[in-house]
């Protein structure tokens, strides 16, 4: 009896300190799993940038055919918002001089060269006349300031106006001529008149092109052979590069006038030339003076310049089925 008893007393003895080793376990992993929990209950402050702008608002100037950025502008920078009116014409002042440049950048404004038939019969293409309308580039800039946003260059490209297939009859009639004459011994200035009519010689005008003597011809320089020659500048006869050149401008002048054209540049001389009636000239200077119609007629002409023995002829010709185009209007 007291055999068992001892054992029953052990055996209890062993289960309740099992029970207590248990406890003392669970009560420790449960202060473990508290801990986190208080920890959470500090406040967690978090610290604000207020200083931190907002980056501004940008338009960005496209050109169309390169897709490239020339120009970002930053509207709130440029006062678009305090003063709108100074805005608009910093806007204005940028638009003129992306369209007609400035003394070291060219302008997208490109007047038209002219195809001209070659020797063989064949087309010699010129270039399109290039336009960047300066309002329509304003008004896309000003609405894009608003929110910022691209803006692409509003160009607008003019071809020749005129069909292929009547390059080949354009010298069946004549429309127009005219003949001015010069002394065969004033060898360079005689040389200036030569290039400068060769120079249009063979041009293609087509319905509502714009001629310019000045694009058509080029520089007048020793690089392209022109001659120092006497020409007329401020009511003096001086010596000057490509003196005698305006006798072909002036030519033409007299043979256009008898056509249907709008005249879209023409200056006089300071003095009477000799060579046309006076009033009846069109001085040039490249660079800054030209000589520029437009054909308003429906149809194509040809100008050919006849170049020899002490005279010039320039002529205008076209296909036989304009002529009563050309000389009805």
């Amino acid at each position: 009896m007291k055999i068992w008893l001892v054992g029953v007393l052990v055996l209890c003895s062993i289960g309740l300190s099992a029970c207590l080793e248990k406890n003392e376990e669970l009560a420790k992993n449960d202060d473990e799993q508290k801990q986190p929990m208080e920890e959470l209950k500090t406040p967690v402050t978090y610290k604000v940038d207020t200083k931190k702008e907002t980056k501004p608002l940008v338009v960005n100037i496209i050109d169309p055919n390169t897709l490239e950025i020339i120009k970002t502008l930053i509207p709130q920078d440029l006062g678009y918002e305090t003063d709108f009116e100074t805005y608009k014409k910093e806007i204005e002042q940028l638009a003129y001089e992306l369209a007609r440049g400035t003394e070291t950048e060219a302008g997208y404004d490109k007047r038209m060269v002219l195809d001209r038939m070659g020797e063989d019969g064949q087309i010699v293409k010129g270039s399109p006349r290039i336009i960047l309308k300066e309002s329509e580039l304003v008004d896309r800039v000003l609405e894009a300031s608003i929110n910022g946003n691209d803006v692409k260059i509003p160009l607008y490209v003019t071809e020749s106006d005129y069909y292929v297939e009547d390059i080949p009859h354009l010298e069946e009639v004549l429309i127009a001529s005219y003949t001015t004459y010069f002394n065969i011994s004033d060898v360079d200035r005689n040389k200036n008149i030569e290039l400068s009519a060769k120079a249009i010689n063979n041009v293609v005008v087509g319905s509502g092109d714009i001629f310019s003597f000045n694009t058509m011809t080029g520089p007048r320089d020793t690089e392209n052979g022109y001659q120092p020659a006497p020409e007329i500048i401020n009511k003096k006869l001086v010596m000057g590069i490509g003196g005698g050149v305006c006798q072909t401008s002036s030519t033409l002048f007299n043979v256009v006038d008898q056509l249907p054209v709008k005249y879209v540049e023409r200056h006089h001389h300071s003095l009477d030339v000799g060579y046309v009636p006076k009033g009846r000239d069109a001085t040039v200077s490249y660079g800054s003076l030209d000589f520029r119609f437009q054909n308003t007629s429906r149809a194509p002409f040809l100008v050919k310049a006849i170049y020899g023995n002490g005279l010039l002829t320039i002529e205008v010709r076209t296909s036989k089925k304009y002529e009563d185009t050309l000389t009805a209007e």
